[in-house]
């Protein structure tokens, strides 16, 4: 490995260069945005109070795991909950675990 590789390799790991994307992603980050920002909403629209149903219910929009991904970005965006890529991602991979069990 020459002298320029491992100077980059030790920046990116001191100062945490690394893509949001590449990061793997938060469980509880994301529940504690699923907490804060999605159960309210979800269990006012449920009629039933229970934010969880949206998830689980037969009829589901969500089919997979990129359908996940665009249900939270939308949400995101109409809403205007403010969350950046690597929040939606932690909020995704959490209901993804919770729920949903797509693989990847």
């Amino acid at each position: 490995m020459n002298m320029r590789k491992v100077v980059f390799t030790l920046a990116v790991g001191m100062f945490g260069l690394i893509e949001p994307s590449t990061a793997a992603p938060n469980l509880k980050h994301g529940k504690e945005i699923e907490d804060q920002k999605c159960y309210k909403c979800h269990a006012d629209k449920s009629g039933f109070g229970d934010g969880t149903i949206i998830y689980t219910r037969k009829d589901r929009r969500v089919q997979n795991l990129e359908r996940l991904k665009v249900m939270v970005a939308r949400c995101n965006t109409e809403l205007r909950l403010d969350l950046f890529p690597e929040d939606e991602a932690d909020v995704t991979a959490y209901l993804n675990q919770q729920y949903y069990k797509f693989k990847p």
